[in-house]
């Protein structure tokens, strides 16, 4: 097994957006042995300030020491796919071949207005821009007619360093959203809202979408889990929850959780169960291990550290899944 950090980026308005915060979480995952460093993406966050992944990401190509550059996930329909292949390829160029990119639909409705998309067009503009980001990447001229997107015999300005470019994973969670994921992605990444039962009837549709579409059972899926580590559950639950509780009750603001799945629980304790990884290093460590042979899922995805949360507490967190995964 491996794993990987979701950083946080994201501060209160009060707050001051902190570096240090960002490079703190990044230099703790290198150092405790992390495969991979990956970044969310939104826009008109405020209340929330949230640092925008482009420019972040090359900054932390010096603190990453060999780990993956990624993104969960770009919110690929509101892009054109010329302009993230260019920048794809540069952050590939800087880290010397470490990018991955994570894309994903989107659901916020203020970012596709202000973009001008529609969300009827989000998975057709999804799937056309991975096709022309790949090409792209892979052909010296591109010629490519959509209903989208077109480009007339030109290439871009910078080749990746791996060859084709990037991996591509594909963030999905409804049946029709898995299929395309198994067609279209290199990968696939297991969004953190959904509870391992639900995740387990997902693989199993990814997989058969996999063998429909003659591509290997060992195509990568990446398992996103909120964790935090303490002295023993009990603490570890009364340090993290007022950070964690006010994350989801934010993304249910934004239509990324439904209100009735959250009112459906007498308590967080129990929304938390089956999907967040809280406790002891022990603890924690038998549930990575569990739900690692329940899903048949090797490479774990970990956001420590959330608005409220001390960055002294998170860094605890990384340095502890540091030796579980040793």
């Amino acid at each position: 097994m491996d794993v990987g950090l979701f950083l946080n980026t994201q501060w209160l308005r009060e707050e001051r957006a902190s570096v240090g915060d960002v490079t703190a979480q990044a230099r703790s995952a290198c150092d405790a042995g992390f495969t991979s460093v990956w970044l969310p993406h939104h826009y008109l966050t405020a209340p929330m300030q949230m640092m925008q992944p482009f420019t972040l990401l090359g900054y932390l190509v010096a603190e990453t020491g060999d780990m993956q550059l990624g993104m969960d996930i770009l919110v690929l329909p509101l892009l054109n796919p010329t302009l993230v292949a260019e920048e794809w390829a540069t952050l590939d160029v800087l880290s010397g071949g470490r990018a991955v990119l994570g894309v994903g639909l989107g659901s916020r409705p203020e970012e596709f207005e202000a973009f001008g998309v529609p969300r009827t067009q989000r998975a057709s503009r999804m799937a056309e821009s991975v096709e022309v980001i790949r090409r792209l990447w892979a052909e010296d001229r591109v010629t490519f007619s959509g209903k989208h997107y077109q480009i007339t015999d030109a290439g871009v300005g910078l080749r990746p360093v791996q060859s084709g470019g990037p991996p591509i994973y594909i963030a999905a969670m409804a049946e029709a959203a898995l299929e395309r994921a198994a067609r279209i992605g290199d990968g696939w990444l297991i969004q953190p809202t959904a509870a391992v039962a639900e995740v387990t009837e997902q693989v199993a549709v990814y997989r058969k979408a996999l063998d429909a579409h003659g591509k290997a059972a060992e195509t990568p899926a990446l398992l996103t889990r909120e964790c935090y580590i303490g002295s023993s559950y009990k603490t570890a639950l009364e340090e993290c929850r007022p950070a964690l509780q006010a994350k989801y009750q934010a993304y249910a603001s934004w239509g990324s959780v439904s209100d009735a799945r959250l009112e459906k629980v007498p308590s967080f304790e129990e929304y938390a169960e089956d999907r967040f990884l809280i406790g002891d290093e022990a603890s924690v460590a038998d549930d990575i291990a569990r739900i690692s042979e329940t899903l048949g899922v090797d490479r774990f995805l970990m956001r420590t550290q959330w608005i409220g949360l001390p960055i002294e507490q998170g860094v605890r967190t990384i340095e502890a899944l540091g030796r579980i995964f040793a």
